[in-house]
């Protein structure tokens, strides 16, 4: 093992004492735009000391465009396909964290990838909050309507069977900070030894 390779596990061996486990599969954050998936996702990473990934980010530097230029010019369907290649792909490269945007787990073929090789975490927050963390933004194409908030609302109760089927759920509320959800989320994580392994010591 190199000089590099060595510091390197040594930090993972740290990180996994630290937060009570090591990542031994993907864990995918899903739920409603404005859930926090990004922020939460990020902030999970780093307490685990895994990559952040996001499926969004990726499919744009992909194609050199933003999601609402995809939108925009080839629709929502082939956006749909490009972002299950995507995930798939993400799921095969690495073990990490990975931030999936809010229609990705429609997809009964998205839902079996993740669960097959990864965790699934739904960050579950109410409508109202949802609405006040995405009502001044305006990147969210699904939203460009004349009455955004009974767009979101219509989402929301069209999406939410859906993503009750993820393996794990976790609430985002507007009261916890960041760090706070992440503690739930270990929490959850830590009845899913095959996702994030307990290590001696921790």
């Amino acid at each position: 093992m190199s000089e590099i390779e060595h510091s390197t596990a040594t930090r993972a061996d740290e990180t996994a004492v630290a937060t009570g486990g090591r990542v031994k599969k993907t864990i995918v954050m899903v739920g409603m735009m404005g859930a926090g998936k990004t922020a939460v996702g990020r902030a999970l990473a780093a307490r685990l000391g895994v990559p952040f990934l996001d499926s969004d980010h990726e499919i744009e530097e992909a194609a050199n465009m933003t999601i609402p230029e995809i939108f925009a010019r080839d629709g929502e369907a082939f956006f749909r396909q490009k972002e299950s290649q995507v995930i798939q792909r993400l799921l095969e490269e690495a073990r990490g964290v990975l931030s999936t945007g809010g229609g990705a787990f429609l997809s009964e073929t998205n839902r079996q990838m993740i669960s097959d090789k990864g965790v699934s975490i739904w960050l579950n927050a109410d409508l109202d909050v949802l609405w006040n963390r995405v009502r001044n933004r305006d990147h969210r194409p699904l939203l460009r309507t004349a009455d955004p908030r009974a767009t979101l609302k219509g989402l929301y109760e069209a999406r939410v069977p859906l993503y009750a089927k993820a393996d794990l759920v976790v609430r985002s509320d507007a009261q916890t900070a960041i760090e706070g959800v992440v503690d739930r989320v270990i929490e959850a994580l830590a009845t899913r030894p095959d996702v994030l392994e307990p290590v001696a010591g921790a």
